[in-house]
């Protein structure tokens, strides 16, 4: 069960193809935009009300945009999840009906917890960002610096704080729905952390190892790669357009917005020019666009395809496009949107494959031109990539879902 923008969904898509092809039965639950996802995978699917994209092109989504802090986005996202999560809450029922087991995303494990109790169902926390809190780092959602061990561990316990209050009136409903008795979405999470609720974290333990002080339990066993069929290929057009010369940039922000695409479009080709790069421009949620023979925009494309024959990846800061280019051994340059992004961007600096990275509220041709011709051309940054590449790939990030699982029959 997830819900969110696509890099909410899509990890789950291998890790759901591997737990079918182990012999479970995986019904994916989430957006009904998001079905043919689940049905390239082999999976079954249960469609959840309500389209991010939609909300997110919407005049409130577009207002994420106003805010310059980490909080103020926190807090108008968690405004704008509250209008909606009544209608998650009821859809998520009947497929919990039909489950042995649940496995929660984090932005759903709050109404999941009530499920799971209410039905009497084992259930596991599979997690796409680490949300614990810890001292060794600031809560990743805030965007902000490292405030110290306490500040840091402060910052996550008033993280998860604010994103209970979205859940405080779907969950007493949904607890009166199942027979239970009344129930905070505080007091629930903290007994399910007593209990050492099992959470399993989809990213590898070389680019964010497993924090000292975090309660058993807790465990980070590495990527879950989106889906993608062993017949898929990329589109003749953009074959031709990577033979035609030498390994192109791709520019992607993904699932995240933008004020104004025609801008950030033209910022971005103009940066690549500067550098003398080819750019694949992946136009994405947030409309971009560049013409001419030296770049070509495109549509949704497999990552895993396209990014190992790029020199470098500029993106969203998102938890899986930070991975795919990872995976693809290729270095970064992010230009983080909100949120998570700059946690992840700060993580692929310390790990040596990205030279750096520009916010897009600050997004210039003269800042962003210097960052990609090292991060294109700069020996270290590609060697150190490659490197990485070849240790995430021999990972196997499904195995402890599966160990968990068994445990639990």
């Amino acid at each position: 069960m997830t819900a969110g923008s696509r890099g909410d969904v899509a990890p789950y898509t291998g890790l759901g193809h591997a737990l079918a092809r182990a012999g479970h039965e995986v019904t994916l639950v989430t957006h009904q935009r998001f079905a043919g996802l689940a049905a390239e995978a082999g999976l079954g699917f249960h469609g959840l009300p309500v389209d991010p994209r939609a909300e997110l092109e919407s005049a409130a989504g577009r207002g994420l945009h106003r805010s310059k802090s980490g909080a103020g986005k926190l807090a108008r996202m968690i405004a704008l999840a509250r209008a909606h999560v009544a209608e998650l809450a009821d859809a998520m029922v009947a497929p919990a009906r039909q489950a042995d087991v649940l496995l929660l995303s984090a932005v759903l494990a709050p109404l999941g917890h009530v499920l799971a109790e209410g039905l009497g169902l084992p259930s596991l926390g599979v997690y796409l960002q680490p949300l614990a809190p810890t001292g060794e780092f600031v809560a990743p959602v805030t965007g902000t610096r490292s405030l110290g061990p306490a500040g840091n561990r402060l910052s996550g316990r008033a993280v998860n704080a604010a994103l209970d209050l979205i859940f405080v009136e779907s969950a007493r409903t949904l607890r009166r729905r199942l027979g239970l008795p009344p129930g905070g979405v505080r007091a629930t999470r903290h007994a399910f952390e007593r209990r050492r609720w099992p959470v399993l974290h989809g990213f590898s333990p070389l680019v964010v190892p497993r924090p000292r002080d975090w309660r058993a339990g807790l465990e980070i066993c590495g990527y879950w790669w989106p889906y993608t069929p062993p017949s898929a290929q990329l589109p003749e057009q953009v074959r031709n357009f990577i033979a035609s010369g030498p390994p192109p940039v791709f520019v992607g922000l993904g699932s995240a917005t933008v004020p104004d695409p025609a801008r950030t479009s033209a910022i971005l080709v103009a940066a690549l020019r500067a550098a003398g790069l080819r750019g694949l421009v992946q136009r994405g949620w947030a409309g971009l666009h560049a013409d001419g023979d030296d770049m070509l925009t495109v549509d949704e494309l497999p990552h895993s395809l396209v990014f190992p024959h790029t020199a470098a990846v500029v993106h969203h800061g998102g938890a899986g496009t930070t991975a795919a280019a990872l995976r693809a051994g290729v270095p970064a340059v992010p230009v983080p949107v909100q949120f998570d992004a700059a946690f992840w961007a700060s993580r692929l600096a310390s790990l040596g494959v990205s030279p750096g990275a520009v916010p897009l509220r600050t997004l210039d041709a003269v800042t962003l031109t210097p960052l990609l011709t090292r991060a294109a051309h700069t020996t270290p940054y590609r060697d150190r990539a490659r490197h990485l590449g070849t240790l995430i790939r021999a990972e196997d990030g499904y195995g402890p879902v599966l160990a968990h699982l068994a445990g639990l029959a």
